[in-house]
Parts: C-alpha cells; structure tokens; sequence
C-alpha cells in the first residue's frame, strides 16, 4: 500500500475520519512553509494538500487567491514546490502529500517531468482542478506507473456519466467540492452535503474527502459523521494570513487541534 492508501485503511480501522489541510507552498515564504507542515503533522493531520502558487486560480476564493500572490511575490516556482516536499520528506516519511493546482504549470513543465520530479520529491497525489477526467486517462496511467494517486474534484453539479469517470480513474480519495462557487464560501447545507456523498458511495469504492465551506469545528465533527476525510483550506490559510510571524506556527496548530478534537469526536459517538 503507498501512504495514502495505508493512512485511510488505518484510520477506517478507527472509525476515525481523516483531517486533510490545504495551505499553499511559499506563503508566506518556503521555509515557513516547510515548518507548518511539520506542525500540522505534529496538531494530527493525516494528509496535507499543499497548493501550486498559479496567478489565475479560479475555483479558489479571495483568501487562497492571496496566498498565490503572496508566494508568486517570492517567485516561488513549481520547482520550489518540489524542494519543499523533499525538505519535510527528510524528517516525515509517513504523512502523505497531495499537490494540488492548475495545469498551466504542469504543462509548463511538461507532465511527464512533472510526474518524474513529483516521484522524486516524495509526492504522494496530484489533483489538477482543471484537468478534465473525460481527457485524462494518458495522465491517470503515467501517474500510478509512479505509484502517485490521481485525485478528481466532483461537486454538487457533476452528472452521473462523470461520476462513473471519476470512479474508474481515481485512486487514494475523491475530493467532493460541497457547495457551487469558490473555496472559502460559508453556505454549506449539511443534509446535501450528506444526501450527495450517499449517492457517491453507490459508484465510488475509494475514500470520499469533502471540502469548501468548512470553517468550524462544528461543521467540521458533521461532515466527517457523513465522510471520510473533511478537507479544511480557507480557515487555516487565513490563520496564515493574518498571524504575527511569531505566532503563526503556534495558532496554525492551536486552530488545527481544535479541529482535530472536533472530527474525532465522531467516532467517540
């Protein structure tokens, strides 16, 4: 089993739902970056997805759009992205890590040294919001060659058709996106969110992770009684955004604790 796999097999066996963070890579800069991950990994998350800065990320809201800006002011490139991973990989080898971005740079780059160098750095997933299920099975094949899960999106408005798409390419997870509009919006209707993941299960045989509009540890401990990851990026970023830089790390992982409580308490029930 690769990591994402053993991760959700342990914690199945803990009726237990994992925690899965969004920050993105460079904000505020790559070093700071690196140690937030550590200290997620330290409050008890079991899965990072780490952002690819991209100038035009449009299925984010306002405050992941700034953590682009904030790290493409610091020319944080894909790259550096890499060297990211391998610097947590060489004190962490046992939290998966998912990268998570646009295609523009992975075609930049060209997918197959992107894949050789995501191989390389210790990359776990790779979920590209933009690249279309219906055209990817070239993509789905290099990457598990490399034992790297393809990661899809699916949200409220997907159609059936695509559903089953998504089930016969993914692997690792599936990322439900809980609500139409960007990251960071609040009007999430739980008995949706929980009537959609039923329908998912029907075709989907892999872990469900359910993101956007997860903002509190109330609405976090309700989504993971219906799923079996709560994806949480908006509300941890913003503890990035406006934290002193002494105080960062230390509110990151007060926040994230909070949340972590909250989700286990679900399997307290």
């Amino acid at each position: 089993m690769n990591r994402i796999e053993t991760v959700f097999s342990q914690l199945k066996s803990q009726n237990r739902a994992a925690l899965i963070p969004f920050i993105t890579a460079g904000d505020p800069d790559s070093a700071t970056t690196v140690a937030i991950m550590h200290r997620l990994t330290q409050a008890g998350v079991d899965l990072i997805e780490l952002g690819v800065p991209f100038s035009d990320p449009m299925a984010d809201g306002p405050t992941i759009q700034r953590s682009s800006e904030r790290a493409l002011k610091h020319r944080i490139s894909l790259k550096d992205v890499f060297s990211m991973v391998a610097e947590f990989r060489k004190s962490n080898q046992s939290t998966p890590v998912v990268l998570m971005g646009y295609a523009n740079p992975v075609e930049a780059m060209g997918y197959r040294n992107f894949i050789q160098a995501a191989s390389q750095a210790g990359v776990d997933g790779v979920l590209v919001v933009d690249y279309p299920p219906e055209e990817s099975a070239e993509w789905v094949r290099n990457l598990k060659e490399q034992n790297i899960d393809p990661i899809f999106l699916l949200s409220p408005t997907t159609p059936e058709s695509r559903i089953k798409h998504v089930a016969e390419l993914a692997s690792g997870y599936v990322y439900y996106v809980s609500l139409k509009g960007v990251t960071g919006a609040s009007h999430l209707d739980l008995h949706e969110v929980g009537n959609k993941v039923s329908q998912l299960r029907s075709h989907i045989r892999i872990p469900i992770g359910v993101g956007f509009g997860i903002r509190d540890e109330q609405t976090a401990r309700s989504v993971a009684e219906q799923a079996d990851a709560v994806v949480i990026g908006s509300r941890i970023v913003e503890e990035i955004e406006h934290s002193p830089a002494g105080n960062l790390l230390a509110n990151v992982g007060a926040l994230v604790e909070s949340l972590r409580r909250a989700i286990d308490a679900k399997s307290a029930l």
